[in-house]
């Protein structure tokens, strides 16, 4: 639209000084001839007393022509752009054309569609993969209810059981209860993850205290495999964020290094300084995840093993969660993976908002 303004501008201004080079030209070449009685003659001099009344009227109407003509050639444009609007919902894969005055507009309306189609894309694929993961869970439920009631059943018709029958039973239905418990937890998980919104609540943070205390929370889960969770992290590391919120970034990729690392390893958790940005890198010995899918690991409701597994499988959550505390806090988290090592990445401002941190 400027451009349009622009060229009504330019084309009043150039007609404005043509026509007054027209009259100056007129002028002179009437006043250096010589006239004789004719009907030319009798009309310029009929004229020549309302002259100074024309020569503005006719410059009035010159202008009012062009801005009519750029008015009316803008109205096209935002008529053209109201149509291509219309086209920035369709789902088709049909680039928008406009005129060449318009490419700029044209180029921003094409990528406007095309990050439409792509959050679009990615929605229907979510929720594609929630609603795979709900009837999975749901059918994954139905494994240790059965066992649940199967066992209790037995217990509730057998009162006077062997003690150590009876000890058997109870241990499996207690597991199998945890279990069940498990997957309940997960439906709450994508429910919480639907309706929350990340509000931040940020003060000083001990890095290696904290670190520290999420490894030792993690012992009973990886002593039984001969797993251990080291960390190395300077004293005095702090930084400024929400400590419940980070905790739960850590706690999820620590929980995702024990469930796919290799017995008998070491998961080594380290964070050091750079530049004005906290490193944290959470590294385990296990098998890669493939290059394809280091991106949408991060992802709402991906899970890295595509076959439902009672033992790793989770609500495809902790990643994504994570993702989203992360870029709360104006940080990055990312991966890589090669051989038998996978390493995350979680870069934080040491401070962004206080300026008496230190």
């Amino acid at each position: 639209m400027r451009t349009a303004l622009f060229q009504c501008v330019r084309a009043a201004v150039l007609a404005t000084v043509f026509y007054g080079l027209s009259l100056v030209l007129v002028y002179y070449i009437g006043y250096s001839i010589t006239w004789y009685p004719s009907p030319v003659y009798y009309l310029i001099h009929g004229l020549l007393p309302y002259a100074s009344l024309l020569v503005p009227m006719a410059w009035l109407i010159m202008l009012l022509a062009i801005i009519y003509y750029y008015w009316n050639k803008t109205a096209g444009y935002i008529e053209e752009i109201a149509t291509a609007s219309l086209s920035l919902v369709q789902p088709d894969e049909e680039e928008i054309r406009l005129p060449q005055e318009l490419r700029e507009i044209e180029t921003r309306m094409n990528q406007i569609k095309k990050e439409a189609r792509k959050s679009a894309r990615e929605a229907k694929e979510a929720e594609q993969r929630k609603n795979d993961l709900v009837v999975n869970l749901a059918h994954d439920i139905r494994t240790p209810l059965s066992s649940v009631i199967g066992y209790l059943s037995l217990l509730d018709e057998a009162p006077d059981m062997p003690p150590e029958q009876r000890s058997k039973y109870t241990g499996i239905t207690l597991d199998k209860a945890g279990r069940l418990e498990q997957l309940v937890d997960e439906f709450f998980e994508i429910t919480r993850f639907n309706l929350s919104t990340i509000v931040l609540n940020k003060g000083k943070i001990n890095l290696p205290f904290m670190l520290r205390q999420i490894a030792d929370e993690f012992y009973p889960m990886l002593s039984p495999e001969n797993k251990e969770a080291v960390v190395d992290a300077p004293e005095g590391l702090a930084l400024w964020g929400d400590a419940d919120k980070l905790s739960r970034v850590f706690n999820n990729i620590l929980k995702n290094a024990a469930a796919y690392s290799y017995n008998d390893t070491k998961i080594i958790i380290s964070a050091f300084l750079n530049n004005k940005n906290v490193v944290i890198q959470v590294s385990n010995q296990g098998d890669p995840i493939p290059s394809q899918k280091l991106e949408t690991i991060f992802e709402r409701f991906f899970r890295l093993d595509n076959a439902r597994s009672s033992q790793t499988g989770g609500a495809g959550l902790g990643l994504a969660i994570a993702k989203e505390i992360v870029d709360a806090h104006r940080g990055t988290i990312s991966a890589k993976s090669s051989g038998t090592n996978t390493t995350f990445i979680v870069t934080l401002p040491q401070n962004d908002t206080d300026p008496s941190f230190s």
